[in-house]
């Protein structure tokens, strides 16, 4: 790759200016870079394969206003890039367009309430798509489970990982991003949000990420912690935690929708230890409290009974099958012991996954090395299955590395494990949960009511919740809770931007 030239002024959205950069009949200079109000602010050359890559070093901050992302940019090691309050950036279709932190460098995109950072699509309203350009990558110097030198997923040239685990990535707060994700090769995409071995000392609050084309959210170990987080019908899955992350995440909102699913079946939670499910240190111990997952069969009558429906396919009303398939609100496989509380599912095929088919996830869990505690499961398929693709509520032995359900069995291990009676778990109806929706154009019941059970029953004692905020309610809200407001936008596809 080519060195490139970093412009050293810190421009406006909307001072004029001139640099020597291409421009194609649109008006849009045709090279690759940051773009303000029709010129570059990082200047680069396209490189050898036609791509385009653009590094720059230094500390730049970009005014309030709107921007233009074209072709991959990279903040290298010791560069540091502030974007102000209500600043909108858009990522070009045609170059997959994406913002790459690399280990040692930072970002600081700090919105607020009234004025959130929103990364969106550059395609007119209307037209926007999910995969629309690449997303957001922060990778920094904490651990992993695959060395010091772990390559980030989805194809950019950046490697993560480390030693330090209070490691500052800089600062995700009130921020949007949409339409973006893009698969570069067959299980290596970018998805919207990813995280390879980011700090502790990174700040992330009150993102949303909507329509991705892959995972909302995906965590490459790593040690940073995540509060106010919304998935909001992405195609894949929603929070999925691989390589050792160790982060607790709380207060956290998905919305599937019935129409959008990934054929490699698309689940709430994704976690594994690694891809062969190895027993290497450190573990996936990822810590979740206060989730609320509004699966597929969560947000409609009309979808709930339908037979193709509930045996996991996305719903297309022409024809009853869509796509792909969903499948669990929760898939904990390959040696992960990820953790979970006080949360509530509602509306999936299948509620739990506690797969053994590489490594032993059942093992950790009768252990107590990972823990499901204080939950609830309304209107699910089933509440447990025992592998990947099996819609069956029945106990599953792997021969020769083939899934084999046993006939004879009345239940899975997955269901038995979750309605321990010592772990508080419930199983329920929707109507008992008494949800509603608080925010008009979200178009699903999240909220619960007044005398909802949502309200009482969280319990913070367990040593595995030190640090997180202590509430009283299960799930990501309190009876009218107004964390959502001001901020969020639940139909980005209409959006003036």
């Amino acid at each position: 790759m080519k060195k490139f030239k970093l412009m050293s002024l810190v421009l406006s959205a909307f001072v004029a200016f001139t640099l020597g950069g291409c421009s194609d009949d649109s008006g849009e200079p045709t090279d690759g870079g940051i773009v303000s109000n029709g010129n570059l602010l990082f200047e680069g050359n396209v490189i050898g394969d036609g791509s385009q890559e653009f590094v720059f070093s230094g500390n730049q901050t970009l005014k309030k206003g709107t921007y233009y992302l074209k072709g991959w940019v990279y903040i290298r090691e010791g560069a540091k890039l502030t974007i102000e309050a209500g600043s909108v950036i858009k990522g070009d279709k045609t170059t997959k367009a994406a913002l790459i932190v690399e280990r040692g460098g930072q970002l600081f995109a700090k919105g607020t309430a009234s004025e959130p950072i929103v990364f969106t699509s550059a395609q007119p309203k209307g037209q926007r798509k999910p995969g629309d350009w690449g997303g957001l990558i922060l990778c920094g110097k904490a651990k992993n489970n695959q060395g010091n030198d772990m390559q980030i997923e989805g194809g950019p040239r950046t490697h993560h990982g480390g030693n330090d685990n209070a490691d500052n990535s800089g600062i995700l707060s009130y921020v949007r991003i949409e339409f973006a994700g893009y698969p570069f090769e067959k299980d290596k995409e970018i998805n919207a949000l990813t995280l390879g071995s980011v700090g502790s000392g990174t700040i992330i609050d009150h993102v949303q990420v909507s329509y991705s084309n892959d995972d909302s959210y995906e965590w490459f170990g790593g040690s940073v912690n995540c509060k106010y987080l919304i998935a909001y019908k992405g195609w894949d899955d929603e929070f999925d935690t691989d390589n050792g992350f160790s982060g607790k995440v709380q207060f956290c909102l998905s919305v599937r929708d019935p129409r959008l699913a990934d054929i490699s079946q698309s689940n709430g939670f994704e976690s594994d230890n690694c891809g062969d499910g190895a027993a290497v240190e450190p573990y996936t111990t990822a810590v979740f409290s206060n989730v609320t997952f509004i699966g597929p069969m969560g947000r409609d009558e009309n979808f709930k009974n339908d037979e193709t429906y509930i045996n996991g396919g996305a719903y297309n009303p022409a024809n009853g099958s869509g796509l792909g398939k969903f499948q669990a609100a929760m898939h904990i496989r390959r040696n992960s012991r990820l953790s979970c509380f006080n949360s509530v599912a509602v509306g999936f095929p299948i509620g739990l996954i506690l797969d053994n088919e590489k490594g032993s996830t059942q093992k950790s869990a009768t252990e107590g090395l990972l823990k499901l505690q204080h939950l609830y499961f309304a209107g699910m398929g089933i509440t447990g299955s025992d592998a990947n693709k099996i819609y069956q509520d029945k106990k599953v032995t792997y021969v020769n590395g083939k899934a084999t359900v046993d006939a004879n069995s009345t239940s899975s291990f997955s269901s038995d494990f979750f309605l321990n009676a010592a772990y508080q778990n419930r199983t329920t109806t929707i109507d008992a949960l008494m949800l509603t929706g608080a925010t008009e154009k979200i178009g699903v019941n999240y909220m619960p009511q007044a005398g909802s059970p949502l309200l009482s029953g969280a319990s913070f004692s367990d040593r595995f919740l030190e640090g997180m905020q202590t509430v009283s309610y299960i799930g990501a809200f309190a009876a009218g809770d107004t964390w959502l407001n001001g901020w969020t936008n639940f139909d980005p596809q209409n959006t003036d931007y």
